[in-house]
């Protein structure tokens, strides 16, 4: 389930020459919290209209989503987000999923969870999946057992009940070789495109599951999908016109970003993982668990427990710098990836709760999706974004946000545009 990224441009500190080297949903996304109906304990409550086979079904509108986003009014401080979001979103019975689930509800945060679409796909049909420049069945990743992949869709099923996002993570995870997704052509994204939907859409039909055996997921993917994350954050340039062409909204694989206002790339926004600080260390790292821990234990991910205590400890310290760096000075929004994996003891998974519980209920703090986090871009006046995309890494408005986005002169609308976000 993890990202083992080119040790160059993710292993190591950003910029360095290293050896190794929504709590309280208020006025800023819309006017108070919507339910959309339904109790998110996983009840069948909901009216629901089966879709396809009956894997997934239509039961309305997402619950606990924030009213309706408006924009910033003139001299108005903006919204401190911050989007967690976990590759694969895969269980394993390691009781990780149950767990960040159950930290969302308790702090009133929304997350993103990029389902890899091969984890609900039975091995023994596993040739069914057809990689491109892969073998018939590859992949990087293992399939899940049976009761894995009941399990998984039962987590997948509470998490949109709870008003988090199902992105997609895609299917074989591939990194290196001739079959890696930095290869591939945006034909072959689309065709891997079309089967991790496929799978997701379609695992009665390959797994013989009936309702009795497993409840349909609440949710039409076919709608829900409006972004992902590609494998090892490669791939991107030939994804983005096929992610256009399907009608996504954003993409989260930009290899290295920094914490500054986004832009579009492609016509799609762009929301990279980005450099933060890396305490004790000149140079910077990147907002994933994994490359954390790449900079700790050079790529193992079972090192001498005596180092976990200060790794730990460091983890946490590198996520809340990063955010106070943001929360203090230009407002950017920070992002954060994350695997169900218990890595050199599972102190990568303390830290991200650390730090979510450190920045939850925090004035103007809010913890959201992906989906979430555009909904309230797209509604922004393009001067607006364009004038918070002028400020750099750690740089405070001149004469404060009053004075910096009091008075803001209409453009052409070139927040639609590239901007000047980070492209990978």
């Amino acid at each position: 389930m993890r990202d083992i990224s080119r040790r160059g441009m993710l292993g190591l500190g950003v910029g360095a020459a290293a050896a190794v080297g929504l709590t309280g949903c208020g006025t800023a996304l819309g006017n108070g919290p919507e339910t959309g109906g339904g109790s998110g304990n996983g009840s069948t409550a909901r009216p629901a209209r089966p879709l396809g086979d009956g894997s997934t079904s239509f039961t309305g509108k997402q619950p606990k989503q924030p009213g309706k986003p408006v924009p910033l009014q003139p001299g108005e401080t903006p919204p401190q987000f911050v989007v967690f979001s976990w590759d694969g979103a895969g269980d394993v019975g390691n009781g990780l999923f149950e767990r960040f689930l159950k930290l969302g509800e308790e702090h009133d945060a929304r997350m993103t969870f990029f389902l890899s679409g091969i984890y609900l796909l039975p091995e023994s049909k596993k040739r069914k999946y057809l990689p491109p420049n892969n073998a018939p069945g590859a992949s990087d990743i293992g399939y899940l057992t049976d009761p894995h992949i009941k399990s998984t869709l039962g987590h997948v099923r509470q998490a949109w009940l709870d008003g988090h996002e199902i992105g997609t993570h895609f299917n074989g995870h591939f990194c290196g070789g001739s079959g890696s997704v930095e290869n591939w052509t945006p034909a072959q994204w689309k065709s891997e495109i079309a089967q991790a939907k496929s799978f997701v859409k379609e695992w009665r039909t390959h797994t013989g599951w009936t309702e009795a055996d497993v409840p349909a997921l609440p949710f039409d993917y076919d709608k829900e999908l409006v972004g992902g994350r590609t494998p090892c954050l490669k791939g991107q340039s030939n994804l983005l016109p096929t992610a256009r062409e399907l009608g996504w909204r954003y993409d989260a694989s930009s290899p290295g970003g920094l914490q500054i206002w986004p832009g579009k790339n492609g016509g799609l926004w762009d929301l990279p993982l980005q450099a933060i600080p890396f305490p004790g260390h000149t140079f910077e790292v990147l907002s994933m668990d994994y490359n954390i821990l790449a900079n700790q234990s050079v790529n193992s991910t079972k090192a001498p427990p005596a180092n976990y205590p200060a790794w730990r400890k460091q983890a946490t310290e590198a996520y809340i710098a990063g955010f106070n760096r943001t929360y203090e000075t230009n407002r950017a929004p920070f992002f954060i990836g994350n695997h169900f994996e218990e890595w050199n003891g599972g102190i990568y998974m303390d830290a991200v709760e650390g730090a979510l519980k450190h920045m939850a209920g925090k004035k103007d703090v809010r913890l959201v999706s992906f989906r979430q986090f555009v909904d309230w871009l797209d509604v922004q006046d393009p001067a607006v974004l364009d004038k918070l995309r002028s400020l750099g890494v750690g740089q405070e408005p001149v004469g404060g946000w009053k004075e910096f986005l009091g008075e803001v002169a209409p453009n052409s609308g070139s927040g639609s545009a590239k901007g000047s976000g980070q492209a990978a």
